[in-house]
This record gives C-alpha cells, sequence and structure tokens, in this order.
C-alpha cells in the first residue's frame, strides 16, 4: 500500500470510529445537560446511570477499535487472546442483545490474524440486526491458521458493499467508512497469501471466515 493510499484509509477508519462512537458520546453529552437542570433526586439516579452506561459503552468501542484498527498489543508481535475476547463480548455483549460464544483454545495469536478476527466478528455482530448469537473459533491445522465467525438470529443482514469488499472486488479509491473492515480483513489476508470465505446466510446463521498459510 502506497503512502497516499495508506493515509487515505487511514482516514476511513477514522471515519467509521467516529460515526460508531457519535451515538454513545453524544448521549453522555445529553445526560450531562439533563443533570444540570434536573433537580428531582430520582431523576438525577436516573441521569447518572444512563451516564454510566454511555461511558461503558465508549470505552468499550474504544479498547475494540484499538485492538481490530490500531497498534494494540504492545511491542511483540502477538496478542494475548483474553485481551480479544474481552474487547468482543465488551462490545456486543454490554446490551444482552447478542451473546458470544469463545473457542479459541491458543493464549495468544499474531497480530494480523487477531485484526482479521476482531474486524470479521464486528462485520458479523453487525450483521445481526436484532440480535443473536457471535461465536468465534480458531484453529492451527499445522498448515494454516483457520478463524470462524458464525453468527445466528432471526434476521442477518449482510450489506452487498462488505461482501465485495471482504472478497476483494472493491477498489481502495471507492471504498467507503462503512466497507472499511472488510477491505482490511481482505488485504491483510492477501498479504499473507490467504483466502476469506463467506456462505451465504441461510436458516439464520451466517458464516464468515479466513485460512491463512503458517509461514
Amino acid at each position: 500500500m502506497a503512502a497516499g493510499d495508506g493515509i487515505e484509509f487511514a482516514s476511513l477508519l477514522c471515519s467509521r470510529l467516529c460515526h460508531d462512537l457519535l451515538s454513545p458520546v453524544g448521549a453522555l453529552n445529553n445526560g450531562i445537560e439533563l443533570l444540570a437542570d434536573e433537580h428531582d433526586p430520582e431523576m438525577r439516579a436516573r441521569c447518572l446511570d444512563l451516564l454510566a452506561e454511555s461511558a461503558r459503552a465508549s470505552a468499550n468501542k474504544l479498547k475494540f477499535f484499538r485492538l481490530a484498527f490500531g497498534a494494540a498489543g504492545g511491542f511483540g508481535d502477538s496478542v494475548d487472546t483474553r485481551e480479544v475476547r474481552a474487547a468482543i463480548e465488551g462490545l456486543f455483549g454490554g446490551d444482552r442483545r447478542i451473546s458470544v460464544g469463545w473457542m479459541v483454545g491458543d493464549a495468544s495469536l499474531g497480530k494480523g490474524p487477531i485484526k482479521i478476527l476482531l474486524n470479521l466478528a464486528l462485520i458479523a455482530g453487525d450483521a445481526l440486526v436484532r440480535g443473536g448469537r457471535l461465536d468465534i473459533g480458531v484453529e492451527n491445522t499445522g498448515t494454516a491458521t483457520e478463524i470462524v465467525i458464525r453468527a445466528e438470529g432471526p434476521r442477518i443482514v449482510l450489506d452487498p458493499e462488505l461482501r465485495t469488499a471482504l472478497t476483494g472486488g472493491t477498489s481502495q479509491d471507492a471504498l467507503t467508512p462503512r466497507a472499511s473492515a472488510a477491505w482490511l480483513v481482505w488485504h491483510l489476508a492477501s498479504e499473507r497469501k490467504g483466502d476469506v470465505m463467506i456462505a451465504e446466510p441461510e436458516d439464520g446463521v451466517l458464516m464468515l471466515g479466513c485460512s491463512l498459510p503458517v509461514g
């Protein structure tokens, strides 16, 4: 990726991050304004609860995006999978709409596979528009690292734009902030000579995966 392309892609990721943070941060601002004008003890307590909820949502989103988009994980080549699990459960499990199943036995994984896993989880979780369950698994076969994300729910919507970006059909100059996570998955997988797989949603189940050769 050329320097100019990298800057443009970073701006798309920033736009995506700002869009996702707008709601909880806006709720914080509104809650503070309400609290300043409210004198009823019961209503003030309710405002404080809403502020705490919005603050948690903002912190959880930042922790997730730090791992999924940023240079988190320290200076080493791998990331503790416990940190990854906590980030996913914090993002999706807080409102109880989506339950998370974790089937990753490795204590740590490389930063590239971690970013692929997180962004696939983000895409699959967003596709569960009415909630459901998100199962995340990783298996090392000796020759490849296999990442599988299974989303199950009453209604699943995978935007065609994301599908196209996941399979490398989107040029970077045509990329939008919404599809930036999908394009990042494809780019990271391609760098490692890996393959991204998408199964058509069927019977309320969506399967996303990535196979990355070892070495």
